[in-house]
């Protein structure tokens, strides 16, 4: 797909406030950055935020100037304004910039820089009726749920079945996590992740075996997608981890 139609159908997908026309632009394990909020979101929870987004600030998205493309990488400048009609007047025009990364006719990454409104920013769940208590009711029984079942191990665990395990709304869990731990799903998960692969590359006799073997025990899909996740939030890779571990217990 060129980028100029991949562009467009972006776009248009924005324009129609369709979330699940949004998210498709993703690959499966494509991921979307919200610079500005400091946040990764893969294709589950990109559709559960533009949910909430849609609903309480309609806008309307044109690209500015032209698409650049080169090979597999797109970059472009858009400009956003309230929608015709809209009678909040919270609502403000603001810019930005994204940068794509395709594989084939689907996005690997989109990065997405923005200038947009900090009064917007602060109050964008305001309107979910999740109050505080109920959150932190929320918060805790996650982090119950997380430690007693271990649900993180599951590679194909998503935000939709940890929000019925919960007992609550997607859109709910989504904001217990974002706004409670200052984290998105993806982070979150593999947070926990980490941190049991930690414990299996600290065993001295090494019956935990191969890292690869770790990394799909943990709930990874790939041995590369784990590296990148220790890495992250470790500072260092799974195998200077276990040489680290093993010369401290030497």
């Amino acid at each position: 797909m060129r980028a100029e139609k991949f562009v467009e159908s972006y776009f248009d997908a924005w324009n129609d406030s369709d979330p699940e026309g949004v998210a498709s632009h993703l690959a499966a394990d494509g991921v979307y950055t919200d610079v500005p909020l400091n946040i990764r979101r893969t294709h589950d929870e990109l559709i559960v935020t533009l949910n909430d987004f849609f609903a309480s600030f309609p806008h309307r998205y044109e690209v500015i100037g032209d698409i650049l493309s080169n090979g597999n990488t797109i970059a472009l400048q858009y400009r956003v304004c309230p929608a015709n009609g809209s009678r909040n007047k919270e609502l403000s025009s603001y810019r930005g910039a994204e940068f794509m990364t395709l594989d084939g006719d689907a996005a690997v990454t989109i990065t997405d820089y923005y200038d947009f409104p900090m009064k917007v920013q602060k109050d964008k769940y305001a309107k979910s009726g999740l109050r505080r208590r109920q959150m932190q009711e929320y918060k805790q029984q996650l982090e119950e749920i997380m430690v007693s079942q271990q649900v993180y191990l599951q590679p194909n665990l998503t935000l939709p079945a940890l929000a019925q395990a919960v007992g609550c709304s997607v859109n709910h869990l989504s904001q217990v996590i974002n706004a409670g731990f200052d984290m998105s799903f993806f982070d979150y998960l593999n947070s926990h992740r980490i941190d049991y692969a930690r414990g299996l590359l600290s065993e001295i006799d090494g019956s935990s075996g191969a890292i690869l073997k770790i990394a799909f025990t943990v709930g990874f899909n790939s041995n590369s997608a784990f590296y990148a996740a220790f890495k992250k939030h470790v500072g260092m890779t799974p195998a200077q981890y276990r040489k680290m571990r093993m010369t401290e217990c030497a």
